[in-house]
């Protein structure tokens, strides 16, 4: 596992990729959820890259290691990865989201990246797929053999719906990217650059989803800064 450091840079070259590359995001929230969720860390602690979506990870990285890190979103990756796919006239599939985001996405990349070469299912919207949900994204993804493929399920669905299966997929590059897909169609509003820069994209998200998205600030967050301390008290100690 590769938690990214500097820049966005330090995945150049992704291609060719020489095995399955799995591509995932860590947050604060989803950190907590890990804990809790055994199989769910596991799919974190196995990707081939981690990287710090979140200003949590950053300021853990400098607590605890004395690393000064960016904060990559999912976002920031999904556009290296599309610039990559441009530039190498790759082929790209999206799984995840409703068919009219998906059409969405569809008529972006062909006006932004006409080198690409797009394919894209929407799965049933379901907690957890039968072994024919799994069988048909499998054929889905297969059939078009893609070069790199996004999931966008939300986490941690996403992330263990790759660890299950990414064994079965001809996908060279599989990134798990959540709400990313939202973004990039306008079917949701990505907070703006001074937010980005400040470390809270968060805050205009909550306040346009509270119902939503309330957990991952008033519980995630001091459970976070909680386990950081810890750590950070350890690390001290040892």
């Amino acid at each position: 596992m590769n938690i990214l450091g500097y820049t966005i840079s330090t995945l150049y070259p992704l291609w060719p990729v020489t095995e399955q590359t799995i591509i995932n995001t860590i947050n604060p929230h989803s950190f907590c959820v890990a804990q809790k969720d055994a199989t769910f860390s596991n799919a974190l602690k196995t990707a081939h890259y981690l990287i710090p979506d979140g200003a949590g990870i950053v300021l853990a990285a400098k607590v605890l290691h004395g690393k000064t890190i960016p904060r990559i979103a999912g976002a920031d990756m999904h556009q290296h990865l599309l610039d990559e796919a441009q530039k190498h006239g790759l082929r790209v599939f999206y799984l995840g989201a409703s068919d009219k985001t998906l059409a969405l996405i569809k008529q972006k990349i062909a006006t932004r990246y006409p080198a690409i070469t797009v394919a894209s299912f929407s799965p049933p919207y379901k907690d957890v797929f039968t072994n024919e949900d799994n069988r048909q994204m499998q054929e889905q993804v297969n059939n078009f053999a893609p070069h790199i493929l996004f999931v966008g399920m939300t986490a941690p669905k996403q992330e263990k719906w790759v660890l299950a299966n990414k064994d079965h997929l001809n996908a060279s590059i599989i990134c798990s990217i959540g709400a990313v897909f939202g973004f990039f169609a306008g079917t949701t509003k990505r907070p703006g650059i001074f937010w980005q820069k400040a470390g809270l994209e968060w805050l205009p998200r909550l306040l346009r989803e509270p119902r939503r998205l309330w957990r991952r600030t008033i519980i995630s967050t001091p459970q976070f800064l909680w386990y950081l301390l810890k750590a950070k008290l350890s690390n001290q100690q040892a």
